[in-house]
């Protein structure tokens, strides 16, 4: 348990000092399986903290309790929204195997009268992304996006990107214009949103950012016409490599909105043209 305590705490302290986004994920050892964390109001979307960051954080939780450290999938139910403040991410062992790791994770944050609400509940597999095969088989191509001069950035246009969320702030994002047309009230009516994708910081990309990326462009909803929050019910990444160094390239398509709800796939490449990351993820439409 000491041994424990000891390597957190030196994970913890290598943490700080990175990127904003590292700072804001970091999670403390209290006891086995059990880790504190500080909820950033830096990442809300209109007062609520942002699906992708919360998953980041378990993600860098689970990371610590598996013996392998690379999330290939994670699955989450967001079950009440998220506050900034402090939070507990209670981890567990599903199973344990040569290449791969399975586990679970909650994250619980407190009522006025000091019960634990869970926010979040999470099943991931874990491995290496390493010891994976170069062997590359696929008919799908990167999103054709402009250059980013070309692109929509927070200072153009009659509306920021995400609608005075303190996210923004930490994000780089440069939207093909061909899906702002919801920024200047003449949505397409497509479910598309494409763009280039980094953070403000300059850190590079990782398997652990990459299950924010999933979840930062502004929702495919805005191009159906909607407009104010779109809260994820449940989403499941994949990441499929490390990412190279450099700007991310983030496609969202949404093909059927029904009963008030839409779903929303997103694909990630790299700046190696290699496809990063996929997400699907259920989603409550803005109420009118």
């Amino acid at each position: 348990m000491a041994q424990a305590a000891e390597q957190a705490a030196l994970t913890t302290q290598a943490i700080i000092g990175d990127s904003e986004f590292d700072r804001d994920t970091a999670v403390t050892l209290r006891e086995e399986g059990v880790y504190d964390a500080e909820l950033s109001a830096g990442w809300t979307i209109m007062r609520a903290v942002n699906g992708g960051y919360l998953l980041a954080l378990l993600g860098r939780a689970l990371g610590q309790a598996l013996p392998h450290r690379d999330p290939f999938s994670i699955s989450a139910h967001y079950l009440t929204t998220s506050v900034p403040g402090p939070a507990v991410i209670r981890t567990g062992t599903v199973r344990t195997g040569r290449t791969l790791s399975t586990g679970q994770a909650s994250l619980f944050q407190f009522a006025d009268d000091g019960t634990e609400i869970e926010r979040i509940r999470v099943l991931a597999t874990y491995g290496d992304l390493d010891a994976l095969t170069g062997d590359v088989r696929t008919s799908a191509k990167p999103p054709a996006i402009p250059p980013t001069a070309q692109c929509v950035g927070p200072g153009d246009g009659p509306a920021p990107i995400a609608g005075g969320s303190a996210i923004t702030e930490r994000l780089d994002i440069r939207l093909d214009p061909a899906t702002v047309g919801w920024a200047v009230g003449a949505p397409s009516g497509k479910g598309e949103m494409r763009g280039w994708f980094g953070l403000a910081d300059g850190r590079d990309p990782d398997p652990l950012s990459l299950l924010l990326t999933v979840d930062a462009l502004p929702p495919t909803s805005f191009e159906l016409g909607f407009r104010g929050w779109t809260p994820t019910v449940e989403l499941t990444a994949h990441v499929r490599c490390r990412p190279a160094p450099g700007p991310l390239r983030v496609s969202l398509t949404t093909r059927n909105f029904a009963g008030g709800f839409l779903e929303e796939d997103a694909e990630v490449w790299d700046s190696a043209d290699r496809l990063v990351a996929q997400s699907r993820q259920l989603a409550r439409a803005p109420r009118s």
